[in-house]
């Protein structure tokens, strides 16, 4: 297994590290710093302005990223993994998205800091951007790293059901969890302006859900994952966000959308990744 991790001096950086190696035993590894020069990074601006200590700056972050590096590096002591460190002046996200595509990475990991949506959607984070552009599966650490007993699965269909039982089967994690699969059936809506109840759930629709999440337990069930299921109706990302304070770990699958398009449409699986207090697996 290959992944791809988004390395900076933040305790985030640090947790995301430690939650990699509690989950898995990957083969190689790529730390990634991005050093963002701010004004600094238009060297032809800093010409214009006549401003001093441009090539101090540019070497002294540059040796600070290589020093977390190196620290980060030593910590990771397993024989069998290979590390590789990238230490390069740019957008830390776009960095490690590309780093993720060069080395064909099966996973990225990153640090979040917790902001809301509308403070990243002002500020941004490296991990808002990573959730929002990269093309592969995406693992989001929040707060502390923790031993992972309790992993919620949140399936929408089929689809996702199929994805994630094969990313589940082909990269299990490196000890045995309970898996609790869950399917939110949404309530139907009247179309009219009248304020008349919902319709409700049909009897179809719930038993199409509890044999979906039935099959993915079936398949999963194995000495590494002790499944069990669960059907509940209500808002997809309210409901699974209420479920997940008793997970140590969420995993969903995304629909593909990226930048734009999921900016403009919006995404389930990513505004759970906001609702969520513990780590999240995005799966794609």
């Amino acid at each position: 297994m290959k992944i791809v991790i988004g390395v900076d001096w933040s305790d985030e950086s640090i947790a995301t590290v430690h939650q990699v190696l509690q989950l898995y035993r990957p083969l190689e590894i790529t730390l990634v710093h991005g050093i963002d020069l701010g004004i600094f990074k238009y060297p032809a601006l800093v010409q214009i302005a006549n401003l001093q200590g441009y090539d101090d700056y540019r070497a002294a972050v540059t040796t600070a990223g290589q020093e977390i590096l190196e620290s980060t590096a030593n910590a990771i002591r397993l024989e069998s993994c290979s590390v590789k460190k990238i230490n390069e002046i740019g957008n830390a996200a776009d960095l490690i998205i590309r780093t993720a595509r060069t080395v064909n990475a099966d996973l990225i990991a990153v640090g979040s800091r917790n902001r809301n949506r509308a403070t990243e959607a002002i500020l941004g984070s490296v991990s808002h951007r990573v959730l929002l552009q990269a093309d592969r599966p995406t693992l989001v650490v929040k707060g502390d790293s923790r031993p992972i007993h309790e992993v919620l699965v949140a399936v929408e269909g089929q689809e996702d059901a199929d994805y994630l039982r094969d990313w589940l089967l082909k990269y299990p994690f490196l000890n045995s969890v309970r898996v609790r699969i869950v399917n939110v059936v949404v309530p139907l809506k009247p179309l009219n302006p009248y304020p008349i109840p919902e319709y409700g759930v049909s009897n179809t629709a719930m038993t199409d859900a509890e044999d979906l999440v039935r099959r993915m337990a079936a398949a999963l069930q194995s000495p590494q994952y002790n499944g069990t299921t669960r059907v509940l109706v209500g808002g997809v990302v309210e409901t699974v966000a209420a479920q997940s304070r008793e997970a140590d770990l969420v995993v969903v699958a995304s629909h593909g959308r990226r930048g734009l398009e999921r900016f403009l449409l919006g995404s389930a699986s990513h505004a759970i990744a906001h609702r969520v207090r513990c780590p999240i697996l995005v799966v794609r």
